[in-house]
């Protein structure tokens, strides 16, 4: 768009990893200090685009998108436009918005609304830019921790109502960031965020409005996914493909992704004609590469990374197939690494085991090593929501599971240490007041 426009864009440093623990600091500063001297040697500049996650936490910085926007700011100065996409699963902070001219989330869980967020980002940065607009901004602290996928109400039509006050004179934006429930910092939560062309009372009254919307449904926006058992239950009363969701060993939201429980009750079942995947094992990936397509082995499956990890599973595997640099399809057109990878069969479950932590995206993940989804009555993949943008198509069914593992939602029950606000929603029933 930029370049459409007959501007000059010079771009910087892209990097990308799966969440985990804090960033190593030096990484962290070293990765931002390049960003900087871009900044510095290459400008003077009108415009900064970014994006950028939202939730990134080093050892020394809870806030590291805060820290980066406001060191750009210091160099680029007041007048030069700066505006950053976000992830819906941000900590937005005070300080993001200060040092910024304009934030904007995505709207959609899954995230598969990227590119027009960037072009509505561009197009309020271009106009500030040009003098056409005054962005002002306001956060309203809704209290809350919670998970809200938005291709079920009652989030769906929020998201709805978000794009219809976006239509009023003078609103540029909102964005409603639904937080990281596992990251613990000061401003974890649920927040939402309104711009508007020179009006900050305005600014002020929508953003409030909106966040009382989300915060009226906040008992109907609690995730209540069946058990293990129940879920396995649902799925043969399936008439075609059922895809269960392994969400809380979702290397998406932290977790290692090498929980075993679900294929567990699987196997225990003796189901026939199902899939499960991804489980990250690089020692078993490469045990199975080393013995070769065809071998039959034992092998000590998962269970490795932590507590979070469960047991292990001991198991009689057959590999059929090995692919040393696998990818899948993810969001966006986009390709995710997976590494070394490992088709084997126990019974009547083929198993994917993959050597670089990611969630599963997308059917590729099965299909791009040989694994036929046709005819398939069960697949267990290991994703909270994303899976849902290219798993929707194919499945009778979609059922997410409550498992155990590292990113559970029992919100009220999360042991912050850090976090400013301690009474929440679900952890109090009614944070604002509304029902008094």
């Amino acid at each position: 768009m930029a370049k459409r426009d007959g501007h000059q864009v010079v771009e910087s440093l892209l990097a990308f990893a799966q969440p985990a623990g804090p960033t190593v600091q030096s990484v962290y500063e070293a990765y931002r200090d390049e960003i900087l001297r871009d900044a510095a040697s290459h400008g003077p500049f009108d415009m900064v685009l970014l994006f950028l996650h939202g939730a990134m936490v080093s050892a020394e910085c809870d806030d590291c998108e805060g820290d980066l926007i406001a060191r750009i700011r210091a160099i680029v100065g007041p007048r030069a436009a700066i505006g950053a996409v976000l992830d819906l699963h941000c900590h937005l902070t005070a300080q993001m918005v200060e040092a910024s001219d304009a934030i904007i989330t995505v709207k959609e869980y899954p995230h598969i609304d990227f590119l027009e967020r960037s072009a509505e980002l561009y197009e309020i940065c271009e106009k500030t830019a040009k003098g056409q607009y005054r962005p002002t901004s306001a956060l309203f602290d809704c209290r809350m921790v919670g998970f809200y996928p938005t291709t079920t109400e009652p989030m769906k039509s929020l998201v709805d109502r978000f794009r219809v006050v976006e239509t009023r004179a003078g609103v540029l934006s909102v964005s409603f960031a639904h937080g990281f429930p596992w990251g613990d910092t000061p401003d974890t939560g649920s927040r939402m965020l309104a711009i508007t062309d020179n009006d900050p009372a305005l600014a002020a009254s929508v953003a409030r409005e909106l966040g009382m919307e989300i915060y009226a449904a906040r008992e109907a926006l609690l995730p209540r996914f069946a058990g293990i058992e129940a879920a396995l239950d649902q799925a043969r009363q399936s008439n075609g493909l059922a895809v269960l969701a392994d969400t809380a060993d979702n290397a998406g939201g932290g977790a290692p992704s090498d929980n075993l429980a679900l294929l567990e009750a699987m196997l225990d079942r003796k189901v026939e004609r199902a899939a499960f995947g991804a489980v990250w094992d690089p020692i078993c990936a490469q045990v199975c590469a080393d013995a070769g397509v065809g071998a039959r082995l034992s092998l000590r499956l998962g269970g490795k990374c932590g507590p979070a990890s469960g047991a292990p599973l001991d198991l009689t595997v057959t590999v059929r197939a090995v692919h040393h640099d696998f990818h899948q399809g993810s969001l966006g057109g986009s390709r995710v690494p997976m590494g070394l990878c490992a088709w084997v069969e126990i019974g009547g479950v083929d198993v994917v085991i993959n050597s670089i932590r990611t969630q599963v995206f997308s059917p590729d993940a099965f299909t791009g090593l040989g694994i036929d989804l046709t005819g398939k009555r069960i697949v267990a993949l290991k994703s909270s929501w994303h899976f849902q943008a290219a798993f929707g198509p194919i499945a009778d069914a979609i059922i997410p599971v409550a498992t155990p593992g590292a990113i559970q939602m029992d919100f009220a029950a999360i042991d912050y240490r850090k976090k400013r606000d301690q009474e929440f929603f679900p952890r109090v029933r009614d944070p604002l007041g509304a029902n008094r």
